[in-house]
């Protein structure tokens, strides 16, 4: 092993002075003349939106742990949007049936809605919302080693739907006329 050789008294200079010290050194282009690309935002974030890079965990994870990925299946965002828009006809129907007589079952909820409606609604999309978007983000998680959470969600789906068939179920026996 030969030892390294010293340093040239040019070795200081920028790297454009050195080039006609170096016969060749001038053909390889420097990488570092281009530019950041991490200075391009806007072409990052639209380049990224329709190229992701993580779609599918890494093949050698065990499927109980944590998966990040960029890109989410299209049946997720079908399946939040139709939780969120059941939780907003939840939230009407509730405040339909409040008027008519009916009483809050969650204890939670019922301290919001009897002091105001708007508050009450407010905060049932905001903890909705923000469980569902941790759900998505989660998707390809077993919850407990046994049930995806993609599963879940549409559970949940479903337990909307029966709830809101629920909800009009009582509004038709109230029989009020104003309400259907």
């Amino acid at each position: 092993m030969t030892p390294p050789l010293p340093p040239s008294p040019d070795d200081w200079k920028p790297r454009e002075a050195n080039h006609g010290a170096n016969p060749g050194f001038g053909a390889r282009r420097e990488r570092r003349d281009r530019a950041d690309r991490r200075r391009r935002l806007w072409w990052s974030l639209i380049y990224g939106s329709f190229n992701p890079r993580r779609r599918r965990p890494a093949r050698r994870t065990e499927e109980s742990r944590y998966q990040a990925l960029d890109w989410h299946s299209a049946h997720l965002f079908a399946v939040s949007v139709g939780i969120l828009i059941l939780c907003v006809a939840d939230a009407f129907l509730t405040v339909t049936l409040m008027t008519g007589g009916a009483v809050e079952v969650n204890p939670v909820m019922a301290l919001f809605i009897g002091r105001n409606v708007a508050v009450f609604a407010g905060l049932k999309m905001a903890v909705t919302s923000i469980g569902i978007l941790l759900m998505v983000f989660l998707a390809r998680y077993r919850f407990m080693r046994l049930v995806r959470v993609d599963v879940i969600l549409y559970c949940i789906l479903v337990a909307y739907v029966i709830l809101i068939f629920y909800e009009i179920g009582m509004l038709r026996q109230i029989g009020d006329s104003r309400f259907i």
